[in-house]
């Protein structure tokens, strides 16, 4: 069965905020299999418009839904940006949080070499301080058995006690 492309865009922004309708429930009220919804929102997606899952609020969006906001909203001003919100259930400060953990994904690499950087340096001086014991136990223990073999000698050329 076909649907007029008025019909499929007018389903598909039922999807969006703020009506954010369940496909299982547009699927009853229209008469669309589910089947069929699912595919006109990943089609919608495949073209990079927002399609995020009704069931899942803003802080269940996909991030690829996420970065998609932010995109459209990075030109927007303030009074515009408020109305993106509005329309879309979202607030302006989801939006700037967003766009900030897109500003530090790019950041990775640097932030993750600082990070293995302390680690490995931590990791030396732990070996470093655990080598140093073991040099300082390795002492302890020739000291220990010179003086066992001096004390087994003393008491033969001397003729030393029974306990030694």
């Amino acid at each position: 069965m076909g649907y007029s492309p008025e019909r499929k865009s007018t389903v598909l922004k039922r999807m969006l905020p703020p009506n954010n309708v369940a496909i299982r429930q547009l699927s009853q009220e229209e008469g669309i299999s589910e089947a069929t919804l699912h595919k006109w929102r990943a089609e919608a997606r495949g073209k990079g418009q927002l399609m995020p899952d009704a069931d899942a609020g803003p802080e269940g969006w996909s991030s690829r839904d996420k970065f998609a906001a932010v995109l459209e909203t990075a030109a927007l001003n303030e009074a515009d940006l408020a109305e993106y919100c509005r329309k879309r259930g979202l607030f302006p400060a989801q939006i700037a949080a967003w766009r900030a953990a897109c500003e530090q994904a790019n950041d990775w690499d640097r932030a993750s070499s600082a990070r293995l950087g302390r680690a490995t340096k931590e990791e030396k001086k732990r070996v470093k301080d655990l080598e140093r014991e073991l040099a300082r136990k390795d002492r302890a223990l020739a000291e220990t058995a010179a003086l066992l073999v001096l004390r087994k000698k003393a008491a033969a050329i001397w003729g030393g006690d029974e306990d030694a």
